[in-house]
């Protein structure tokens, strides 16, 4: 995997870029102190789907703006959002405000924002629908009807799937990759 170390204003983050730069393009955002490694085994089943992925090493600090800047930097016009705790709260917001930038969405243990969770409370009353196809899959932190709970704040084709752990990257990666992979495709 190639690392870059991006600068946007006072800040820089370290992002891992691997797979074929001629087809479909997925970010994949972490949980919040998740290991850099943490999407490895998710990445290598992507690239056996021909498809080019783009590893935000760390969050910490990120938001919307930031994440533009740093698809502007690599070339990337558009590309798919994947991810999981709080990188799938980040891509939410992503998606919701990024109308035209991104084509499809997999997020993992987080419904969305404006959303009830598991917990019964809203994180995010004013984060708009979502526009594009998205997949929910639902965790051990995201119960089934939680996850369901996000189709009313998803405009396009929404599905909701199921691993029974904590952390889909690690403990379920080739399920976690099939769903990004049937997301990332032009069918």
């Amino acid at each position: 995997m190639e690392t870059r170390r991006i600068a946007v204003g006072d800040r820089a983050w370290t992002v891992r870029i691997d797979g074929s730069q001629f087809r479909h393009t997925v970010v994949l955002l972490p949980d919040t102190g998740a290991p850099a490694d943490v999407y490895d085994a998710v990445c290598a089943r992507l690239h056996t789907s021909d498809l080019r992925t783009i590893v935000l090493e760390s969050i910490e600090g990120l938001d919307t703006a930031a994440i533009y800047a740093i698809l502007d930097d690599i070339g990337v016009p558009w590309a798919n959002l994947a991810g999981y705790g709080a990188g799938a709260d980040l891509a939410w917001q992503l998606a919701a405000r990024g109308f035209g930038r991104f084509m499809g969405l997999v997020v993992a243990g987080r419904g969305h924002p404006a959303a009830p969770g598991a917990d019964n409370t809203v994180t995010d009353a004013s984060c708009p629908a979502v526009e594009i196809p998205t997949t929910v899959v639902a965790t051990k932190d995201l119960p089934r009807a939680a996850a369901e709970a996000a189709a009313r704040h998803v405009y396009g084709e929404f599905r909701v799937a199921q691993v029974d752990v904590a952390d889909p990257a690690a403990e379920a990666a080739q399920e976690f990759a099939t769903e990004i992979v049937l997301r990332s495709g032009q069918w």
